[in-house]
């Protein structure tokens, strides 16, 4: 394996940390959209392009780690993670406003879906093998985290507007 790759799969070496190594690479993912937020002027539209480069980097890589004896779905491979995140993120309206808060909904939105994996999210990562399963999971936990952290905010709106704040 090039050690290009083993950086990009292990998230900026993040999946390389001793604990929680999917914890590390969803962070990973929230500082690159929080740095295109600040940075670019169409940041959802920029985050969800970088969501699909990392999907389909991830899938190509991951495809020829396991084709070459690799663990599957080894988690010092945090790529997923950081696609995943991404789609979250880029699902959510007006990054602009609320940056953070939005941030911290998408994040714990998208850790609750890849770590309990409901549903046809933990099918996928049960029934498919390779890239396809590596990412797919993650994916989806990724958009269905978008519309999870859409309510977060829209329950946070409401408590503020409620307290007067």
């Amino acid at each position: 394996m090039k050690k290009i790759n083993w950086f990009f799969l292990t998230g900026f070496y993040s999946g390389l940390l001793p604990k929680a190594p999917g914890t590390w690479g969803s962070l990973v993912g929230v500082v690159i959209a929080f740095l295109v937020i600040k940075f670019f002027p169409n940041p959802n539209q920029t985050i969800l392009m970088l969501a699909l480069l990392f999907f389909v980097m991830g899938y190509k890589m991951v495809e020829e780690y396991e084709k070459n004896g690799g663990i599957h779905d080894d988690k010092r491979i945090v790529i997923d993670e950081i696609a995943g995140v991404l789609i979250t993120i880029g699902i959510l309206g007006n990054l602009k406003q609320d940056t953070i808060i939005k941030l911290l909904f998408a994040f714990l939105a998208f850790r609750i879906l890849d770590i309990w994996k409901p549903s046809i999210i933990g099918r996928i990562d049960k029934k498919l093998k390779g890239g396809l399963g590596v990412m797919g999971d993650d994916a989806l936990a990724g958009i269905f985290g978008g519309i999870l952290a859409g309510i977060f905010y829209i329950v946070y709106l409401k408590i503020k507007y409620f307290l007067g704040m």
